[in-house]
């Protein structure tokens, strides 16, 4: 009876011990630390820093990117009557009778009509109200609603969710145009807003572009490896050879990006990639995180990975030790600190 009970025991543990190293233990910050190879790596930058860059100033605290407390702007009540508003980001925009800009999500569907922007991500966008009416320059026949998960009723412009962007705090800011590459102004006709051609004549309007990449991205190419640095010793690259790097408020169980809005722009995620395309990197638990924004974001060892606008050529490793939050990543996930 005791043996059976003992054998029992066991089995039940090894399976907790399984579940709780699933996705890395559940641990943030400091959790799976690694020491560079040679010279010490730069350091320096930590103390009260936002740990995006210190360029970005006292005000991007990690996890302000949603917009909500501090920066927050567009709130979510009624948008009242929508009027057409001519800016010079975006042509002719939809706004609510505040003046404020309306939105559309590329993830959205329009038929049938249904929002995938839900918890942290309608924080950033909130969801504008059924029930606005149509001013001149407004189809009211454009105008309908939309069941929410949540059970509310929002706003559709010819089919598609409508939204504020919480980062828009007065009448005529258009600054969620192209967010992400998916969050467009809203048209009057329900497409998405875009500015009119230089030199037109009342022509057709230039195609929506997506938001610009930072300074120094290059186009993304799919890919992980392994490089050397003197200071890093072997550290991961993407597929332009440029270097990985993990934040350290993130964390691996539940896996989770503190990495949002402004700090977006610095550090952008790493795209899923195929594992036949890495080489020397481990690949357990080599997943890939949904993140609140609609995005698909890279995972090593269920660590989160990003790469650093600050680089301008492969071998560069500008972002080591930024805010003495960001490291580069080891082949086998960890954070690569100073010795």
């Amino acid at each position: 009876m005791g043996i059976k009970r003992g054998s029992t025991l066991a089995a039940v543990a090894a399976v907790v011990a399984l579940t709780a190293t699933a996705c890395g233990g559940g641990a943030g910050g400091d959790a799976g630390s690694a020491k560079p190879a040679g010279a010490a790596a730069q350091a320096a930058g930590a103390g009260a820093d936002s740990g995006y860059g210190s360029d970005y100033g006292s005000g991007a605290g990690a996890g302000s990117g949603y917009g909500s407390a501090g920066d927050a702007g567009a709130g979510s009540g009624p948008a009242g009557q929508l009027a057409v508003a001519e800016t010079d980001k975006a042509g002719p925009v939809i706004t609510d009778s505040a003046g404020l800009t309306l939105y559309r999500f590329d993830k959205d569907t329009a038929e049938p009509p249904k929002s995938n922007c839900d918890g942290d991500c309608a924080k950033a966008w909130p969801p504008v109200p059924a029930g606005a009416g149509a001013a001149s320059g407004i189809d009211p026949k454009l105008l309908g609603e939309v069941a929410r998960s949540d059970g509310t009723k929002q706003l559709t412009v010819a089919g598609w969710p409508a939204y504020r962007y919480a980062k828009d705090t007065k009448a005529g800011d258009v600054n969620g145009q192209g967010v992400g590459g998916t969050w467009f102004a809203l048209a009057p006709d329900g497409k998405k807003a875009a500015k009119p051609a230089a030199g037109g004549s009342g022509g057709a309007p230039a195609p929506a572009a997506p938001e610009p990449k930072p300074e120094g991205a290059q186009p993304a190419q799919a890919g992980l490896s392994v490089a050397t640095n003197p200071k890093l010793g072997e550290h991961v690259v993407d597929g332009n050879g440029m270097t990985v790097y993990r934040f350290k408020p993130d964390s691996a169980w539940p896996m989770v990006s503190k990495c949002t809005g402004d700090c977006l722009a610095k550090w952008p995620v790493v795209a899923p990639v195929d594992k036949a395309n890495v080489k020397g990197i481990t690949l357990k638990n080599f997943s890939v995180l949904d993140r609140p924004d609609g995005r698909k974001q890279q995972s090593i060892d269920c660590w989160p990975v990003y790469t650093f606008a600050g680089d301008k050529k492969p071998g560069d490793a500008n972002g080591q030790g930024v805010g003495g939050q960001w490291y580069a990543v080891s082949p086998e996930g960890k954070l690569i600190t100073a010795s």
